[in-house]
């Protein structure tokens, strides 16, 4: 079936945004390769969620103008929530659309780190990110909704990691909407040199109900030979959001991605976490946290493709559906052809609160060598009445014993988050959508 695109904007609104960014020309060019692929790719097919009726086209704005931030002191009380205004040096606020604030230490700069909003990097380091830029981990042409993203792009971050330099202290990046007509268009890219270290989180949230808009998320997640990256995120977006994230990493021979993610959107949602283990001995572990409520429709694919020899992959997913909501969790391990020694292992679960809500866990091993290491395991199922008998006969109500419950359930991934302002900030979502 093909799906009709109705497009918001013209090559000629995509060129005149491009020019007042003063993008490089490759740049301003590659938007409009990609608006024009749009029509001709096929759609994303999330297997087992039908979104013929989901509209990733129309929003009211591409760009929304903001004030800035002065100083850390001037966050909206929600952003300090999960933003250490006294301790946190290295961060980065984006206000729908504006680069708001950005704070990173002298001692980082001078060891050659870079971290700034994606067109101050495409001014000031145009030729390494069109080194990594939708060549690696994720391309262009892959599908309208990757073409769409490439084309309008309107904001993001780009942090990269010199060789041998190790980042002590996490990179923050808060992607905070307080307009009801904000689209995010957003690319992060993280390129983690040889032998590089750094630990970075991310946080999409709403501070205002949205209109229907679109959210298109990529980011991209590069450890070369040697590297090792720490990558957690918490998004929040509003139901007013129909939202496709996309991300993505790439490992070369010994590197290392860990991955920490608390998918807590409110709309209607495609999440995919792919990691490629292109080198020798490179790993990639991936801790996903889900809840979905109300009426959403979701669909999460995560997924480790074994290239390297003796590398490996580990999935592990606890989610939670509630009232009449659907989520579909497809975890892929795939082991190359020559990827001899390699591991993959994959873990998901599904506890469904509610008689209407449904979660459907699908795991999946593709394997191409003998020489291998593979297994998975997945459940389905509703609330244990005999944790709940013993919880209530101690004196605790039904329905505190059931968000203990939920909460121990979800611990294995919620502990994994690396800044402990995001890690309050995911359990305060967890409390809220559970009780």
């Amino acid at each position: 079936m093909t799906v009709e695109t109705k497009l918001a904007l013209t090559a000629e609104d995509v060129r005149s945004f491009s020019e007042a960014q003063g993008e490089p020309t490759w740049f301003a060019e590659l938007r409009e390769r990609a608006l024009a692929e749009v029509e001709n790719l096929d759609m994303v097919k999330p297997d087992k969620t039908n979104i013929d009726k989901w509209d990733f086209f129309n929003f009211k704005n591409h760009t929304v103008e903001s004030d800035t931030f002065a100083s850390l002191a001037e966050l909206p009380e929600a952003v300090k929530q999960i933003v250490d205004v006294e301790g946190q040096q290295n961060v980065y606020i984006q206000r729908n659309n504006t680069p708001a604030f950005l704070q990173v230490s002298e001692e980082l700069k001078a060891q050659g780190v870079i971290m700034t909003d994606i067109f101050t990097a495409l001014k000031e380091h145009g030729d390494l990110v069109q080194k990594f830029f939708m060549t690696e981990a994720v391309t262009v042409d892959e599908h309208k909704l990757t073409a769409l993203h490439a084309a309008l792009v309107n904001g993001g971050v780009f942090v990269y990691v010199p060789k041998d330099v190790e980042v002590a202290e996490p990179l923050q990046s808060v992607f905070y909407v307080d307009n009801a007509d904000a689209s995010l268009f957003n690319h992060v890219l993280i390129v983690a040199d040889t032998n590089s270290k750094v630990t970075y989180v991310e946080n999409y949230f709403s501070g205002v109900a949205s209109n229907n808009t679109q959210a298109n998320i990529v980011t991209e997640v590069i450890a070369r030979e040697g590297a090792k990256i720490t990558f957690g995120a918490v998004d929040t977006l509003d139901a007013g959001f129909t939202t496709y994230v996309n991300r993505r990493g790439e490992t070369l021979r010994d590197a290392e991605i860990d991955w920490a993610l608390g998918l807590m959107n409110n709309g209607d949602t495609i999440a995919e976490s792919i990691t490629h283990l292109r080198g020798d001995g490179s790993v990639a572990d991936t801790k996903t946290v889900v809840i979905g409520s109300g009426k959403q429709n979701q669909n999460f694919t995560t997924e480790v493709r074994n290239w390297g020899k003796a590398s490996i992959g580990n999935i592990l997913t606890h989610a939670v559906v509630k009232d009449a909501s659907r989520a579909i969790f497809n975890g892929i391990g795939k082991i190359e052809h020559g990827a001899t020694k390699a591991d993959a292992q994959q873990e998901s679960r599904v506890l469904m609160l509610s008689p209407d809500a449904r979660g459907d866990a699908n795991p999946i091993l593709l394997i191409d060598e003998d020489d291998v290491t593979a297994g998975h395991a997945a459940s389905v199922g509703r609330v244990d009445e005999m944790q709940l008998y013993y919880l209530m006969s101690r004196g605790i109500s039904r329905a505190n014993a059931e968000r203990l419950i939920i909460h121990g359930f979800l611990e294995p991934v919620v502990s994994q988050l690396p800044i402990e302002g995001v890690k309050k900030q995911l359990m305060e979502v967890i409390e809220g959508k559970v009780k």
